[in-house]
């Protein structure tokens, strides 16, 4: 049967390569939403679905959030606009947030995406340390740009057995990335410090990169001390440690996710939940790297710029998103977790009646179900242990019965301040195995 998605995708085909614009986005069933309110998202024939998906994870909120959206409104209605001069009281909002907020930003700059904020960190790291390696992890994402496109969701084939101390293959994940560029590009394990310490001793790294939890590849949690040994091993060699925060900052606490495992990088970078859907991504970090976009010297001045960088619609989001979520001490981040907590609880138990060998996996409000008995450590794990067929399955079931996780194994869950207990309890009931 033709549904109305699929007569748009169709159409859209003709002008579009694959009818979508962002190719992550092409999965079946295909889905044309076309409202989204609170923790609900309706197609485009009217169907309704709880939303876990939540576009990748940004809606921290919910969808539509009143709030924002009235802040949103406000600025449109009066008149406030992109000016390409000067700066303004927004744009200084929204850092000022940020930098009140994240232990290590001392000062801030704004962009679009998380993927330009990783592009800008790297270009600081270089201009800092005059090297050029990056050190990376394998089945952590960390944008779209040549440095990083590679080695997420990796067949195993492709890299080979898990190995430490030592690096994998590089398996880009595009086309068009120039042989060289791969060439200062050291791809390793997640939670494998000695693999790390060997490329920062044989290698001239500049930066190493990572989500402080892998959470592209579902809730990936680092080992006790993994963290503290790479900023202690960054110290010891001087690289620039740059956490990737843009999908753990905001969504597990105001401080991102380093506020709560107590390390502190060089060099953060922020987006999704930071404006609540709205286009923003951020970096920050230490007053002496931060200053290399205005250093005094211009063979050592690092280059940011963008028409659209601190659009007032996106900051006026942004600081009502933070301000929100800064309420009562930032109480909402253990309603949060209260509902994750829910959520974990009713998929073990749904699990264990059935009979069915599944792990939660789960960092506040955001979680993803394993089809093995035990929580994975890195990306090997996952690819030798998960039942990536049934996973699959699994998905297709919940968005059957209006429930909609994003239809590809291991992809995070996200839950919002506007699921409620009684959606969760709702969710629960929706959730049939087989």
């Amino acid at each position: 049967m033709t549904t109305t998605s699929d007569k748009i995708l169709e159409h859209n085909k003709s002008f579009i390569p694959g009818g979508v614009v962002s190719v992550n986005r092409a999965v079946d069933p295909n889905l044309s939403f076309v409202k989204g309110e609170g923790p609900r998202v309706w197609d485009v024939d009217g169907k309704e679905y709880i939303d876990y998906h939540a576009a990748f994870a940004p809606y921290i909120l919910g969808h539509n959030d009143p709030d924002v959206n009235a802040v949103v409104r406000r600025v449109l209605d009066d008149g406030t606009t992109l000016m390409g001069a000067g700066t303004n009281e927004l744009e200084g909002r929204t850092a000022e947030l940020i930098v009140n907020s994240v232990p290590s930003a001392d000062r801030v700059m704004l962009t679009n995406t998380g993927s330009e904020a990783t592009y800008h960190a790297l270009r600081i790291a270089r201009a800092h340390t005059g090297r050029t390696g990056v050190v990376v992890m394998q089945g952590g994402y960390n944008g779209w740009h040549n440095d990083v496109a590679m080695n997420v969701m990796t067949p195993l084939e492709a890299t080979g057995p898990r190995v430490s101390p030592g690096e994998y293959p590089k398996a880009p994940i595009s086309a068009g990335i120039p042989p060289y560029v791969l060439e200062d590009v050291h791809v390793v394990n997640y939670n494998d410090l000695d693999s790390v310490r060997a490329m920062l001793t044989s290698h001239s790294v500049s930066a190493v990169l990572l989500e402080p939890i892998l959470q592209n590849i579902g809730i990936v949690k680092p080992k006790t001390g993994y963290l503290e040994g790479l900023r202690a091993l960054c110290d010891e060699q001087g690289v620039v440690l740059v956490f990737d925060e843009v999908k753990t900052g905001f969504r597990h606490a105001l401080g991102g996710f380093q506020s709560i495992c107590g390390v502190t990088p060089d060099l953060c970078v922020f987006g999704k939940a930071l404006a609540n859907g709205f286009p923003m991504g951020a970096i920050g970090g230490r007053s002496d790297l931060m200053d290399y976009f205005v250093h005094e010297d211009p063979a050592k001045r690092v280059l940011i710029a963008g028409t659209y960088n601190a659009h007032p619609v996106a900051c006026a989001a942004a600081v009502a998103t933070m301000e929100k979520l800064a309420k009562n001490d930032g109480a909402c981040f253990q309603q949060l977790d209260e509902r994750g907590q829910q959520m974990e609880d009713g998929l073990s138990e749904l699990f264990s009646n059935a009979g069915i060998t599944a792990t939660i996996a789960r960092q506040g409000s955001a979680f993803c179900v394993y089809f093995m008995d035990h929580a994975p450590v890195d990306w090997h794990d996952i690819a030798e242990h998960h039942d990536f067929d049934y996973d699959t399955a699994y998905r297709k079931r919940l968005i059957e019965n209006g429930i909609y996780h994003f239809p590809l194994p291991t992809k995070q869950g996200s839950i919002s301040l506007s699921h409620t207990p009684d959606v969760i309890d709702e969710t629960l009931s929706k959730t049939v195995l087989g």
